[in-house]
């Protein structure tokens, strides 16, 4: 029997104040689209009857929950009656063996939206975990980790709440949210200075400047030339020392680049307040989590 993916089930979603109904929905119905096309026609000439089925989430691995809302926006957009009830919230770190959800939908309905709500899951709760994992490397340092924009296209919204499950915060959202003045922006307009300058003529009011900087003589340029936040850039953990020590002004430091589960708390430990990683979302591994009938 074949199943329309589309339609639309926000009057079923819970309240998700961090991650918009609509992103999620669209999302999911360009998921089903790439997956499903024209239809599952395995699924279609397999199964022939209006049954139902029951399925359990299961997380083959310990890992950090996060994803259950786009799941269950999975399974709606298939079947309009599908049910699925969360046993451990997002944000929940579980253990191998753990059951997240209890998923209850037309047959062909869960056969067919299987792998996108896995792909989804796994992918979500691999970039919680790995969060959670540099959370807890830093704990008692008042540090906060951080992502990057190095997201994978058009699941951003997505990955950076997966980030906030797992205890991280998000740097920003996109260019339209922050100022963060580069090294290439500062080439382009003549240097810190005049990069500032132009940021203070054309920029939204109210946004702080943030200067991207390589060496200790860097900072020390950009904060007189009247920056209000310092990117460490691929420094190491005594190049950021002495960096630290160069900034007398009240200055936001935040240190990117380099950074690992080995060395984190090192970097937490130079003075500066944010720690951004790349790597939460450029290459967390996907969690091993299966959907047992």
């Amino acid at each position: 029997m074949a199943h329309s993916p589309f339609r639309s089930t926000t009057q079923r979603l819970k309240d998700m104040s961090e991650l918009p109904r609509e992103t999620i929905e669209e999302v999911v119905r360009r998921a089903l689209a790439e997956d499903v096309g024209a239809g599952d026609v395995t699924t279609a000439a397999v199964v022939d009857s209006p049954g139902r089925t029951e399925a359990r989430v299961v997380y083959r691995e310990p890992g950090v929950v996060a994803g259950i809302d786009v799941v269950r926006e999975v399974f709606g957009q298939l079947d309009a009656a599908a049910e699925v009830d969360a046993t451990a919230s997002d944000g929940t770190q579980v253990a191998a063996g753990d059951v997240a959800a209890v998923v209850r939908a037309h047959t062909g309905a869960m056969l067919t939206g299987e792998r996108v709500a896995l792909n989804f899951l796994q992918r979500l709760s691999g970039v919680a975990t790995l969060t959670r994992a540099f959370v807890d490397a830093i704990d008692g340092t008042g540090v906060r980790i951080l992502d990057t924009r190095k997201t994978t296209p058009m699941l951003r919204a997505l990955e950076k709440y997966a980030v906030r499950m797992g205890g991280g915060a998000n740097h920003r959202q996109g260019l339209y949210d922050a100022v963060l003045i580069k090294d290439n922006h500062i080439a382009a307009a003549g240097g810190v200075a005049e990069a500032i300058a132009g940021v203070r003529r054309a920029a939204p009011a109210g946004m702080a400047i943030q200067v991207e900087v390589e060496t200790a003589a860097e900072a020390a340029a950009a904060v007189t030339a009247g920056a209000q936040a310092l990117l460490f850039d691929n420094m190491s953990v005594s190049e950021v020392e002495r960096s630290v020590a160069v900034v007398t002004a009240d200055v936001r430091l935040e240190v990117t680049g380099g950074v690992t589960l080995a060395n984190v708390r090192e970097y937490a430990a130079t003075g500066v307040h944010d720690i951004s990683v790349g790597a939460l979302t450029h290459s967390a591994r996907a969690i091993d989590i299966g959907l047992d009938f």
